[in-house]
């Protein structure tokens, strides 16, 4: 199809409007208007939101009880109950590292439903019951607590969860389902947990639960479109043109590519792996640790060692050995009726009362003479601990990692009160049952990462990277978009509206104070210009010529101050209703 043809099909397109999205009220919950929303609740006050269209409500302090009524509750929860698919949606403004509810329906101590957001930790929560009455807790590491304005959705559809911020698709997870058999006298919350715990601190906006599984679609109705607006048809077209540009310079590069790749044709390249500075060739085996390693293209790929239970003699019992990843049998000696290894200690004391140390050599107990006193400890006696495998003692706390440990690969010692023992890094898992040697964990090839679409999971020693696909630039740790127009300035939003970037896109809203569809906003007066003002920004007044003040409520006309002679030139009425000339 060439260029003119698709401008005459997107025309076409262009003079169809693109249906709205709308929502059957009886699917829908309005928590403001059920809860008659700033008659009598401390803490809450009404302020202007993210838009002019409906209420928003500042929630402060951490004495209000902003709780539904008793017959209030049952009306919102009826809705709700027996239902797997409905969704969750509000427009906010957390104060910056608040962790808050945003709303909670329980009973007693079971939270069947609870949204919220901690700034402290940077998630999202989602609280619920399955069907086995089971308490679950959905952690979506997001940090909506910045002290800007989110719209935020979680759909839920049996098992599926969608969370979608600012109408981008930020995580989609299987779980196990809720379960919404709620109780007739559950209660209904907002801003908070109870009227002791989880106060939210910040603007709410637009606060409902949408019993249907796409509610998102009302609260970002783009993303429900299959067709395009005329909005969108010059961008439609500057992307052709700019993919006719890559495809030309992409064809000059793949000639150029093609000429080097005949030129190679008669060579051989081995691809080697390096590890700990030593070099290994296409095929070549070693053993790291308690893992089989092989190169293979140029690439380490390791497999834990396979360690049979070993068959022991009489006289001998499995022990770890040091610089061998298997136990292997050692000679044992018999000391008070238990089994010691080769090397082990055992402290006793005679009649007397004095310590005698012995250790295990040829499967006979010798005595150990020490070669120097006992140090002096600095602790009280209250504070000094009896070893089994020393006769000097030791003070509260000692540092028994810095005299040696077995720790080897990617394991940390760390002090007990009598001992120490080894734990594997973070990221890692044990090989064997002592945790002297832990191998990597593989978040990506197991799933247990957070990278979203446009990104491929890397793994990393002990952690996980989310990298962009070529051609996509980031938007968080976990997620990346095919460019950002907002920032760019490739967006079509008027001046006084807000730009939000999406995957794929983005979306206009208009700033407080206006109203419009976000590429068209207006100022809004609230009625306020009196004959024949124009309202030019939000409560400023444009007046008609012989009109001043604030409203251009004044008639200069018939006002005492009316200057005796001179023509009558236009003012402005600002803020303090002052006089000036425009």
């Amino acid at each position: 199809m060439g260029l003119l043809q698709l401008f005459l099909v997107l025309g076409i397109f262009c003079a169809s409007p693109v249906a709205g999205f709308g929502v059957d009220p009886a699917l829908r919950i309005s928590v403001f208007d059920e809860l008659t929303l700033g008659e009598g609740f401390d803490g809450v006050t009404q302020v202007q939101g993210f838009h002019s269209e409906s209420r928003a409500f500042h929630f402060q302090g951490s004495s209000r009880e902003v709780k539904a009524p008793a017959e209030v509750s049952e009306q919102m929860v009826h809705k709700l109950r027996g239902k797997n698919e409905f969704t969750v949606l509000v427009t906010l403004k957390q104060d910056h590292l608040n962790s808050g509810v945003i709303l909670s329906i329980h009973h007693s101590e079971h939270r069947f439903l609870e949204l919220e957001s901690s700034g402290q930790r940077s998630e999202v929560r989602l609280h619920y019951r399955t069907k086995g009455q089971q308490a679950h807790t959905e952690v979506f590491p997001y940090s909506l607590a910045d002290d800007q304005w989110h719209k935020v959705s979680v759909a839920v559809s049996a098992s599926h969860i969608i969370l979608h911020v600012d109408c981008n698709r930020i995580y989609e997870r299987v779980v196990e389902a809720p379960y919404m058999d709620v109780p007739e006298d559950a209660s209904f919350w907002l801003g908070q947990r109870n009227a002791a715990h989880g106060f939210f601190k910040g603007v709410m906006q637009d606060v409902e639960i949408v019993v249907m599984p796409q509610g998102y679609i009302s609260q970002c109705p783009d993303l429900n479109r299959t067709c395009p607006t005329c909005n969108d048809f010059h961008g439609l077209v500057q992307k052709i043109m700019e993919l006719q540009d890559i495809l030309a310079k992409t064809s000059s590069k793949l000639s150029r590519a093609e000429e080097k790749m005949n030129g190679l044709d008669g060579c051989y390249c081995e691809r080697t792996c390096s590890v700990k500075g030593v070099v290994y060739r296409e095929d070549e085996g070693w053993t790291d640790g308690c893992r089989n390693c092989t190169c293979t293209n140029g690439t380490v790929q390791c497999e834990a060692v396979s360690c049979p239970p070993p068959q022991c003699p009489a006289a001998t019992a499995p022990a770890y050995v040091k610089g061998a990843c298997c136990k292997e049998c050692q000679p044992v000696c018999m000391f008070g009726g238990r089994e010691l290894v080769e090397a082990d200690r055992k402290a006793v004391r005679d009649s007397s009362g004095r310590c005698l140390l012995f250790e295990c050599r040829d499967r006979t107990m010798h005595r150990v003479v020490p070669s120097e006193p006992c140090p002096e400890l600095n602790c009280p006696e209250s504070e000094q601990i009896t070893l089994s495998d020393r006769c000097c003692k030791v003070c509260r706390g000692h540092d028994f990692c810095s005299e040696g440990h077995g720790c080897v690969e990617h394991s940390d010692c760390v002090n007990l009160e009598a001992g120490d023992c080894c734990v594997c890094k973070d990221g890692f898992r044990p090989l064997r049952d002592d945790n002297a040697y832990c191998e990597d964990i593989d978040e990506c090839a197991e799933g247990k990462h957070y990278c979203r679409e446009n990104t491929m999971c890397v793994n990393t020693p002990g952690s996980f990277m989310c990298i962009c696909h070529t051609g996509y630039i980031r938007i968080d740790d976990y997620s990346c978009t095919e460019h950002d127009e907002c920032l760019s300035g490739l967006h079509n939003c008027d001046e006084n509206a807000l730009c939000f970037n999406m995957v794929g896109g983005h979306s206009c809203s208009c700033k407080p104070g206006y109203t419009g569809n976000g590429t068209v906003c207006k100022a809004m007066c609230d009625g306020l210009c009196q004959n024949g003002g124009t309202c030019v920004s939000p409560n400023n007044c444009v007046c008609q010529q012989g009109f001043t003040g604030k409203r251009c409520e004044t008639d200069l006309c018939h006002s005492s101050d009316t200057p005796p002679h001179g023509p009558i030139r236009p003012f402005v009425g600002g803020p303090s209703g002052d006089k000036r000339p425009s």
